[in-house]
Parts: structure tokens; sequence; C-alpha cells
């Protein structure tokens, strides 16, 4: 499938596949998007519930690896230890993270990023001393965790092009995933997720979205 560069609406770079007419991030904004999708309503809210010292976060859909390095920038700021772990089924190829310049953009070291993106798979890789990421590469129906993050970045494609990836049975994997009070979060409002999260016993929030989108999405298990 074709793939191709493009500058997004805050001066970010993500990837488009234009045979979907779909982008890693919003054409709107890459950062902003991550900022406030799954930094501000996600991390910072889960982190403020209870100033934990410590967090466990998975990503549905590691991608271009931005939403990894914001968080690893939160923890900084924070003081707070996280372990990160990425699932992404078909990691994007080193020219194209090379060209995202989020290190630059952000005024974060290039050396974390790339370590992010060279570092093994399948095996806890020290970042930092408040960071470990592991990086899975695997389809998000191969998750079989048990009550073992306190944060997930649902962040899989589009349901308009990938609705398998929104299933109810994938969607009840991410709830078995997350210990109690544990959060989800998304870009997307779909009717049909929500109301899937809500059968599943997640608490639903629609919260306003991210420049470009009128909604979001936040559930947390009871």
């Amino acid at each position: 499938m074709k793939r191709e560069l493009i500058q997004t609406g805050d001066g970010s770079w993500t990837i488009q596949l234009p045979d979907w007419d779909e982008q890693y991030h919003s054409k709107h904004g890459a950062i902003a998007e991550a900022k406030y999708v799954f930094i501000k309503q996600g991390l910072q809210h889960k982190h403020e519930l209870g100033s934990f010292l410590s967090l466990s976060v998975l990503e549905i859909g590691f991608g271009t690896g931005l939403n990894a390095l914001l968080s690893l920038g939160f923890a900084k700021d924070h003081k707070i230890e996280l372990h990160y772990t990425g699932m992404e089924a078909f990691p994007v190829a080193e020219q194209e993270w090379q060209a995202m310049r989020y290190p630059e953009d952000l005024g974060m070291p290039l050396a974390d990023f790339q370590a992010m993106h060279e570092g093994p798979w399948e095996q806890p890789l020290s970042i930092d001393p408040l960071f470990t990421l592991t990086k899975q590469q695997r389809t998000f129906d191969q998750l079989d965790a048990e009550q073992a993050f306190d944060l997930i970045y649902f962040d899989a494609f589009g349901p308009r092009v990938q609705p398998e990836l929104w299933h109810r049975d994938i969607l009840e994997k991410t709830f078995n995933a997350l210990k109690p009070g544990g959060v989800w979060v998304s870009y997307c409002a779909k009717g049909d997720v929500r109301r899937d999260l809500q059968s599943l016993g997640f608490e639903v929030e629609r919260l306003d979205g991210p420049p470009g989108k009128r909604h979001m999405l936040r559930a947390t298990k009871p």
C-alpha cells in the first residue's frame, strides 16, 4: 500500500495512506492531537486521580512512536515512572520515523526517539531511569493481558477503514487488560464504540475533541 509523508496543520508530520484516505495522526495537527487525547485526557488525567509514582501504559498502535515520546516527556517532567508497552503489527520503516522530526519539534533528545525505534522487540528496554519500553510486534487480537495496565491508549486506524480493530471482542480484551480504576482513551467518538464500551462495564465519557474533531472518548474501568 502506498505511503506518503505529509505535514499536518500544526506543522508536525505524519504518514498518510492515500488508498484509504487515512493518516497515522490527525491531519489537523499530529502533535496537537496526541498531546490532547493521550497525554492531557489520558496520562495527565490518570496521574491527577492519585498522584501515582508509577504507572503502566499500553498503547494499541505504537506507530510512529509519537505517543511514547510524549509520555516519556511527561514522565521526566512529573518524576513518575512509566512502564510502557506498545503493540504494533506493522512497524514503520526507518526512513519514515527519521523523517517525523518529533524530537526537534518537541525539544527532546533525538537519542531517546532513536532508542525507541532501534531497540529490540519483545523485551524491556530502559530509555530513561523513569521510562521502560516494551515493544510487541503482534496484532491486536493477540492481546491477552489480565489487569496489567493502568492506562490504555487506543490509537488504531479508524473504524471507517479497519472496523475489525474496533469490534467488541477487541474492546473486551482491553477491558480485561486494565486494572480496576484503569483508564482507556481514544480519539474516536463513534456511537457504536461508545455503546460497546458501556456494555462491557466501562464508565464512558464523551469529551471535547482535539483540533478538527468534535469529540473523543474516555472510559474508566470501575
